[in-house]
């Protein structure tokens, strides 16, 4: 049985005093007219404060203010750039637990998913930091022997980076770090609901020595005209996009008119196979990893757990029992282990789901139905014998619910897997490492865990197939969507 513990008091942490303005040229403004929403606490559903509403004039003064740095910071030596990013790294390490509250607020996450956030958020710093020296061209002789093929990998340009609420300081730093380490100066547009996050890291790095106008922020409650505006400047050379893939398809279209470079990390609706030769208890601990990290509200979310028949009912006793065990909660008590739905809708989604497979034949073991408390809750839950025309089975739950369905030989849970339009993340789990690598073979997806609940990590390329994206990011792939390869034949 689920405990709950006591709502928010939605009081900001401090210090260093959170900026609640546009960052343009390196000076906080207010928005044109002076316009500004609230952001809310999800545990509490009271308001936390107010930030600047940014426009599209001040949209197009971002990219002026890019514009204007970009070629000193261009011409930035690497080493320069790279202390730069390293300090950046220091300083949110300096100011964690700082941060992890912030998140947890404005994001209703757990605080210790929270923390785990910004420990991965800054290691983008640090590592593009050490990536960035390291962005080496290539020589070749022509295979005709006329002359030599040069290849150098410049600045693609001003770049557009747009961040969802979910992992609202790691989603900002793995597009920002790579962008500054590559020379780019940038306008990062964070998600509504967690503009704060955003601001504090901004504020941050200024402190450790970023110039003026190389990061420059736009919050705003009118997102479309704002970037297509932007994208339709021919000075801006990049997107970078994290969101849904009905979002990117709508940006993919603006980015056109102009060719704009596109990165997309789009949906995703990972399936969880556990094969019955597996270790039940690495693969317990594995899907509650993959599923309630982050209250589930993450894009790599397992969220269709695939369980062959043999170990079918013990998975599901196993993880019912320890999914009901959660302490649901305000994300900033220390003893809360599953936090707030980012807000009302996120948790009527997640009903809609629910009702959908319940409706269809599905039982439930634990939770089920939604929290009757002050802010967004949803408590974790546990269904099985998943109807195969239930939503819940088609869409991205984003939520903390775990859907189990069986199988029974290798190629129905391949085919399984691999029925979706999506194929960002996946979790395989075997005793049998030839099984698992060519099962991971198989299944169509930009990522898989063998054995392991946690996908991401700074060094590795993190992102998707099929409508779940285009490109990647972190590793040393990272960098190179911010650069073009620029050729020159030469004879000597």
């Amino acid at each position: 049985m689920n405990t709950y513990a006591t709502p928010s008091q939605a009081k900001l942490p401090g210090p260093p005093e959170i900026p609640t303005d546009l960052l343009i040229g390196g000076e906080w403004r207010a928005a044109q007219g002076a316009r500004r929403f609230d952001v809310i606490d999800p545990s509490s559903g009271r308001v936390l404060t107010s930030v600047a509403d940014g426009t599209v004039s001040d949209g197009m003064a971002a990219v002026e203010a890019a514009d204007q740095s970009a070629k000193a910071w261009a011409a930035t030596a690497p080493r320069a750039r790279s202390k730069i990013l390293q300090a950046c790294y220091e300083s949110m390490m300096d100011h964690q637990a700082w941060l992890a509250e912030l998140i947890s607020l404005e994001n209703g996450k757990a605080l210790d998913d929270a923390k785990g956030e910004v420990a991965y958020a800054a290691e983008f710093f640090r590592w593009y930091a050490e990536e960035g020296v390291r962005l080496n061209g290539e020589l070749n002789m022509a295979p005709g022997g006329a002359n030599r093929i040069l290849v150098q990998y410049a600045p693609v340009g001003i770049s557009l980076l747009i961040t969802p609420w979910n992992l609202p300081a790691a989603m900002a730093t793995r597009k920002i770090a790579p962008a500054l380490a590559a020379g780019c100066t940038c306008i990062l547009k964070p998600a509504e609901e967690t503009p704060l996050t955003a601001l504090a890291i901004a504020k941050l790095m200024l402190m450790a020595g970023l110039p003026a106008g190389v990061l420059n922020i736009v919050t705003t409650t009118d997102p479309g005209p704002l970037a297509s505006a932007i994208l339709h400047d021919p000075r801006v050379r990049k997107l970078s996009f994290t969101g849904s893939t009905e979002v990117g398809r709508i940006l993919l279209r603006e980015a056109a008119d102009n060719i704009v470079s596109p990165s997309m990390e789009l949906g995703g609706n990972a399936p969880f196979l556990v094969f019955d030769d597996a270790d039940l208890v690495a693969a317990i601990e594995g899907a509650l990893a993959a599923k309630m990290r982050h209250g589930g509200e993450a894009c790599i979310a397992a969220n269709r757990f695939l369980v062959q028949r043999g170990i079918y009912d013990a998975f599901a006793e196993r993880l019912t029992e320890r999914m009901g065990a959660l302490n649901v909660g305000d994300g900033c008590a220390v003893d809360t282990q599953c936090g707030a739905m980012i807000n009302a809708a996120a948790v009527g989604k997640i009903e809609r789901l629910v009702d959908d497979a319940k409706a269809r034949g599905a039982r439930v073991l634990v939770g089920g139905t939604r929290c009757e408390r002050p802010g967004f809750f949803y408590p974790p839950t546990v269904l099985v014998d998943i109807d195969p025309g239930a939503a819940i089975l088609q869409e991205e739950i984003f939520g903390p619910v775990a859907a189990l369905t069986s199988f029974d030989t290798v190629d129905e849970a391949i085919a399984l897997a691999n029925a979706t339009e999506f194929g960002l993340g996946a979790y395989v789990y075997t005793s049998d490492l030839k099984l698992g690598l060519r099962v991971s073979e198989q299944i169509e997806s930009g990522m898989i865990g063998l054995n392991r609940g946690v996908l991401s990590d700074p060094a590795g390329p993190f992102g998707g197939v099929k409508q779940s994206g285009l490109g990647r990011e972190g590793s040393h792939h990272g960098i190179k969507e911010f650069t073009e390869a620029r050729y020159i034949a030469v004879e000597w």
